[in-house]
Parts: C-alpha cells; sequence; structure tokens
C-alpha cells in the first residue's frame, strides 16, 4: 500500500519525528506496528509516515494543524492495509467508526504495546478495553455469567456482524453453542434440565423474558432481571 499524501510535503524520516514526539517513538520499538517498519535509505518513506504522511511540511511549519494525517480523525489510513475490517464496518451492527463518533485508536494502540488488546494469550484484557466504554456490563455480579470470563468476543464480533448487537451467531443459536440441549423421545428440548418447547419460539434467550442479565444478574442464578 501506498503511505497517504500531503500536499507538497516530502518524506524525511521517521528519526525527524522524534525530535518532537519522543514519547511515542521512544516506545514504538514494542508495538504490534513496528515490526512493519522498514529500514534502510530506500525506505525512508515507511515509518511514521506510512500512515500519517510524509512529514516535512510539518516541520517547517513547527507542528501546524492540518499538515500532516492524523489517522484517529479518520478511518481511512487504517483501511489502507486492513481493508477486510471496513468490510466489516460496512455490516449492519458495528461500532460506529466509519461514521465518526469512534476512532481505531479508541480500543487499539498504534504505538505502543500490542495494537490488540492483550493478543491471544489474555482475553481479560479485551475484557477490560471493552469495557471502558460498556461499564453496565463491568460487575461484578453475585451470579455472573461464565461466557464473560472467556472474553467479549465469545460473544461478539467487535467490528461489525450481520447479528444484531454485533453477535457471532443469531438469537438462541448463540447461547445453544455452549448450552448443551437434549431431545427426548416424547419431543422435549431439555436445556438444564428443563423443557424448552414453549419457551423457544418466544424469541431470543434474553428477550423473551427469561435470561434478560446475560452479562450476570445480581439475584437470580439463571440470569434473570
Amino acid at each position: 500500500m501506498m503511505p497517504p499524501q500531503v500536499a507538497d510535503s516530502e518524506f524525511v524520516g521517521s528519526e525527524s519525528c522524534a525530535q518532537c514526539h519522543e514519547g511515542i517513538t521512544r516506545d514504538f520499538h514494542t508495538a504490534s506496528h513496528a515490526l512493519l517498519q522498514a529500514k534502510g535509505r530506500n525506505a525512508s518513506d515507511m515509518g511514521c509516515e506510512s500512515c500519517h504522511g510524509p512529514g516535512s511540511k510539518h516541520n517547517e511549519s513547527g507542528g501546524a494543524a492540518r499538515t500532516i494525517i492524523n489517522p484517529k480523525k479518520s478511518p481511512d489510513v487504517c483501511f489502507q492495509c486492513h481493508l477486510d475490517l471496513k468490510g466489516q464496518f460496512s455490516l449492519p451492527s458495528h461500532h460506529p467508526v466509519i461514521e465518526g463518533k469512534v476512532s481505531c485508536t479508541d480500543c487499539h494502540n498504534p504505538h505502543k504495546g500490542r495494537a490488540v488488546p492483550g493478543g491471544v494469550q489474555s482475553l481479560l484484557s479485551d475484557n477490560q478495553q471493552c469495557q471502558q466504554c460498556h461499564q453496565a456490563q463491568r460487575g461484578p455480579f453475585v451470579f455472573e455469567h461464565e461466557a464473560s470470563r472467556e472474553g467479549c468476543l465469545t460473544c461478539h464480533r467487535p467490528h461489525g456482524s450481520v447479528n444484531p448487537r454485533m453477535l457471532t451467531e443469531r438469537n438462541q443459536t448463540l447461547c445453544l453453542k455452549c448450552h448443551f440441549q437434549q431431545q427426548t423421545a416424547s419431543g422435549q428440548i431439555l436445556i438444564g434440565g428443563r423443557d424448552h418447547v414453549p419457551l423457544l419460539s418466544r424469541g431470543t434467550c434474553w428477550s423473551s423474558g427469561c435470561h434478560e442479565a446475560v452479562h450476570g444478574s445480581q439475584v437470580n442464578s439463571s440470569l434473570r432481571f
């Protein structure tokens, strides 16, 4: 992908950025994006400027506004590499990134540490990241939904989904991935030892008046109320 462009500006190299942004460049070697940083004279435009555009005008103006690209203002820079996520943000249920109400950097730090919170090793970090905004789902709960311990991504696709609430599966299909069902010879569908045949037709598990407190409940072990 070509780096973003700034009119009448030239590439100056990442070392120039460090003169003013030492705090960012000092820790950048720990960032996931640092693995993409090219080395050598033939790649002088690949580094800070691969996302922020050429920096000569920014330097000459002493850091004036609109002389450098700020990806936080628009996801288009991120989409140059993460084109698959642009498609996900176009699905019916999604975080409002394209609408400008949420930024990629609200969830992902491009300059330090893992760009994906917790990586694949600590799903708890995923929860902490989501709960910065979704505080009502944080708890603590007297009766916790065990799925929450596995991480928000167990049930939700954070960039976008065809299902409401960015769910990975539609309706009760999501719940039945974990909650074993048994069909008896008499036609009963047992979930948790109770026949759910008359209940499954009433809607989703959380909207039919049964398990409204899907993240956790303070009063009911069946996640009600």
